[in-house]
């Protein structure tokens, strides 16, 4: 079942439990966590993320767009994180991070820049609960979908299915009504939408036009309609 993960990086600051509430019905309410280093933009932090997860029914999910996350990601979970993103690119010992998260009772991710190869990590995957597929450069919202991502999509779950793994996939940057299908076809079953979700009227609404087009999209590819997560 497709996961759709509303990232506040595309809400009202101001009233962040008010467009938590908003998205009603949401699987995860995403939290970017940049420090003006790994990434130049500069966001919020441990506490922020503290005081949401205790005004909402949503899990947190926190992504770590960070320097030292190795230092930093236990915060997280002891934040209220539910699930906690650091980048391959900034983990001194990922596979220690991956249990110490895991440990601490949350579940463990992987962000992996544009750039960055998913072979490389092939021998870690195991000990991850979900990757992610970064389908813009990190660092800001509102960009625009990098389509030359979806091979890489594509990969990331043929590997995942090389080793019988039951773990998520799941993309973010530029993901919307015009993009998810793909995404999903692609093999991603978790999908962090900003401003397709919080620039709209209704973002309840759209959270569930966006998991209805994921789901219709997976389905078509299951149903061997060019099999194009496999592909």
């Amino acid at each position: 079942m497709a996961q759709i993960s509303p990232s506040i990086l595309s809400a009202d600051f101001a009233r962040l439990a008010a467009e938590a509430d908003a998205v009603t019905g949401a699987d995860w309410l995403h939290v970017d966590v940049m420090d003006g280093h790994f990434v130049p933009n500069l966001t919020l932090g441990a506490p922020v993320v503290e005081a949401l997860s205790k005004a909402t029914d949503i899990p947190v999910d926190c992504h770590l767009m960070i320097e030292e996350p190795d230092r930093w990601a236990p915060q997280y979970v002891d934040a209220g994180a539910g699930s906690v993103t650091f980048h391959a690119e900034a983990a001194a010992a990922p596979v220690r991070l991956a249990r110490e998260i895991k440990a601490l009772g949350a579940r463990a991710s992987m962000a992996l820049k544009p750039a960055t190869p998913v072979e490389l990590y092939e021998d870690l995957l195991p000990e991850l609960d979900m990757l992610l597929v970064m389908t813009v450069e990190p660092g800001f919202g509102g960009q625009a979908f990098l389509d030359i991502m979806l091979p890489k999509i594509r990969r990331a779950r043929r590997l995942m299915d090389k080793h019988g793994l039951q773990m998520w996939l799941q993309v973010d940057g530029g993901v919307s009504a015009s993009t998810i299908e793909q995404c999903a076809e692609a093999g991603a079953d978790v999908f962090v939408a900003g401003s397709s979700v919080y620039g709209t009227d209704d973002p309840a609404a759209a959270v569930r036009g966006l998991r209805q087009q994921a789901e219709e999209a997976a389905r078509r590819a299951a149903g061997g309609d060019g099999n194009s997560a496999a592909s």
